[in-house]
């Protein structure tokens, strides 16, 4: 198993523990991941102010990772999104692809839709398998409680990501059930998690997150877990302001998926970064076998 891992920005500029985490966790599983120095930006910021700009970004990723034959492997749900959509795009109209390709040409570069992009997720469940994480599991999770957040951009456009049913998704509580804890059932596991009004409506993107986190709690789940930075930065950065602010002392603490995994594969702490999460993750490591 061989793909080119995609960053995108967020990740290396504020949230190096899911790189490295993740890293160590492909590592551990036998997945191999290529870095291609030359990714840009998926395009995602600029997808409602200028699509075209927009496109050839994301087609530009693409087409560097066709050259060398590898799939892309995304671990930014937004990048995930933004790669899928410009790739259903592409492969639907012929007239566009020409467009973008006559401007890739300059870089001798083409986009041919050869190659299929995935999210972490969907290569841990699909391509490894929930078989053959089991049976790598050194250190289970004992009465350990997870909420799993789906993040809007891996559930929807449902046709388009093709990531798991849209509203009943399975395939992150079977991963996180294969790290020996119990995936919760919690009614807003699919809702957004309030990232995307940050910086234009704090107020509803804080009530967004509070609702979460409240439904989280009543859930009886002792930790919430992520597989998109912006998911992540908003459970554990913004809820730590808002603890601050709202003199609240019941935190539902934020974990990444590969740092729940990874402990769960007796994979170093340091490599998982876990002290790098803003809210305490300490434990944690006390709930395994």
């Amino acid at each position: 198993m061989k793909f080119s891992l995609f960053l995108g920005c967020t990740i290396p500029a504020r949230l190096n523990q899911y790189a490295s985490a993740s890293r160590a966790v492909l590592e551990e599983l036998g997945v191999e991941s290529v870095e291609i120095g030359e990714f840009n930006c998926c395009g995602y910021p600029l997808r409602n102010i200028d699509f075209k700009v927009f496109l050839l970004s994301s087609a530009r990723n693409l087409a560097l990772s066709e050259r060398r034959g590898l799939p892309i492997m995304a671990l930014c749900q937004c990048c995930y999104g933004s790669l899928k959509k410009a790739d259903h795009l592409l492969k639907e109209d012929a007239s566009l692809r020409n467009e973008v390709n006559a401007s890739l040409e300059r870089e001798g570069l083409r986009y041919e839709g050869g190659i299929e992009v995935k999210h972490l997720l969907q290569v841990l469940h699909q391509e490894v398998g929930i078989k053959a994480i089991k049976e790598r599991i050194e250190k289970p999770f004992k009465g350990l409680r997870i909420a799993a957040h789906y993040g809007c951009h891996a559930l929807r456009p449902s046709r388009v990501v093709q990531f798991d049913d849209p509203v009943a998704p399975s395939l992150f509580d079977q991963l996180i059930e294969a790290t020996g804890a119990e995936a919760v059932d919690w009614s807003m596991k699919a809702d957004c998690c309030g990232a995307p009004l940050w910086g234009v409506n704090d107020g509803l993107s804080i009530d967004l997150t509070l609702k979460k986190l409240t439904d989280g709690r009543r859930s009886g789940a002792d930790y919430l877990c992520t597989a998109c930075p912006y998911c992540h930065i908003q459970f554990d950065k913004v809820q730590k302001m808002i603890l601050s602010q709202r003199d609240l002392n019941h935190p539902l603490p934020s974990i990444l998926y590969p740092q729940l995994l990874g402990l769960s594969l007796g994979i170093d702490r340091r490599l998982l970064g876990l002290e790098m999460n803003e809210i305490s993750l300490k434990g944690i490591e006390e709930r395994l076998a």
